[in-house]
């Protein structure tokens, strides 16, 4: 019996799609969550097994059964690389949705149900994930969810094509093929292609489409702390290099967890802070020893060199310059020499360097304006 080429286009986008995801891991280009991935291997396996037991000799139960293999492989292959955060109710959810699963079908024998209920969970699993991406696109940039969503469109065309099932049975495949092309939508069509994705070689530097100006000011590089932003060309001493934009939000909007590495929002006034703008800004690096700054005109917020800037060089900030916030800290890896190793708030820096700022007016507005009253309260 002949082998139906869409067989053989599921395995093909399933396996290089996981593979393409493990490429961006290392590259510091998605952000993964230990405990969506756990569920997700957990999930898959239960369904490749529940599947294969109610079709024994359907094809697609063999696409479920790589993916559960390489989902598991992918799995291992994050574990040091992602973020760990607690489980939320969704999460939970589908651990003892996957759970009840495996007992339905261990001691009722009935293996169709245990099938539909982790369909069920399916959905609520990828929660996180929407979650994750609406904040900030950038995390799941990976052409893997372009090939997951064609790989699920060709095993829903092989089930269709060999027409021996009930229609309950294409309940998984619909399910994952909605879930895989919503993240693909969110994050990007042209995603897909993987030189926007995962970008291209130049010299050290891998350049992504997105972060790239048509001038090419900047390349993308990692460092130990993940993507950095370099300078293509050089700047001189005082010159804007990039415009800081992204959404307005309120204090209280700020998501919670948005601390230490992962937070991407910048304080523009006491009661609001701009948002991740899903541009080059985003991925530019703080330093205790910047050659760059935020200078605040009007509305706009630009970054501006401090000091000559040569090609090849990270480009880097200090975030005290922009803090109020008492509460908020993050331990220091810029490895400068003059390397504070815990980022504050404005008055955490020492007088001559907050004076050395404000001479540049490289502080934020609302910064400057409490300075003023606290030096007039002094002097009362």
């Amino acid at each position: 019996m002949p082998i139906d080429p869409w067989f053989l286009i599921a395995i093909a986008c399933s396996l290089v799609g996981y593979g393409l995801y493990l490429v961006g891991l290392r590259r510091h280009l998605v952000q993964p969550n230990r405990a969506s991935w756990l569920i997700w291997s957990a999930a898959t396996a239960v369904e490749a097994a529940t599947y294969a037991a109610v079709n024994p000799s359907a094809l697609p139960g063999w696409v479920f059964a790589l993916s559960a293999c390489a989902c598991a492989a992918v799995t291992i292959g994050i574990w040091r690389r992602s973020i760990w955060s607690a489980p939320s109710r969704g999460e939970l959810f589908c651990m003892a949705a996957c759970l009840a699963a495996l007992t339905l079908w261990i001691v009722s024998r009935n293996a169709f149900w245990a099938h539909m209920l982790v369909v069920v969970a399916v959905p609520v699993s990828f929660w996180p994930t929407w979650q994750s991406v609406l904040q900030d696109r950038t995390r799941e940039r990976s052409p893997a969810w372009g090939l997951w969503s064609i790989g699920d469109l060709a095993t829903l065309l092989v089930a269709t094509r060999s027409g021996d099932q009930h229609v309950g049975e294409y309940a998984y495949i619909l399910v994952e093929l909605l879930c895989h092309a919503s993240v693909w939508f969110m994050v990007g069509l042209a995603t897909i292609n993987p030189l926007r994705s995962l970008g291209f070689r130049h010299g050290r530097f891998y350049v992504l489409d997105a972060y790239s100006p048509a001038a090419n000011l900047f390349a993308v590089g990692e460092t130990h702390l993940g993507k950095a932003v370099y300078a293509a060309q050089g700047f001189a001493e005082g010159d804007a290099i990039i415009r800081f934009t992204g959404r307005r939000f309120r204090a209280d909007q700020v998501p919670s967890l948005m601390r230490g590495s992962s937070d991407r929002f910048v304080q523009v006034t006491p009661q609001h802070f701009m948002g991740p703008s899903g541009k080059i800004d985003d991925l530019i690096n703080h330093s205790c020893d910047p050659n760059a700054g935020l200078r605040f005109a009007g509305g706009s917020v630009t970054l501006v060199a401090v000091r000559d800037i040569a090609p090849g060089e990270e480009i880097a900030w200090d975030y005290s310059t922009t803090l109020a916030e008492s509460n908020w800290h993050m331990i220091c890896q810029c490895r400068s020499p003059e390397c504070r190793r815990v980022i504050g708030n404005f008055s955490t820096l020492s007088q001559a360097r907050q004076e050395w700022f404000r001479s540049r007016n490289l502080v934020a507005p609302y910064l400057r304006r409490r300075d003023a009253v606290t030096a007039r309260d002094r002097a009362a």
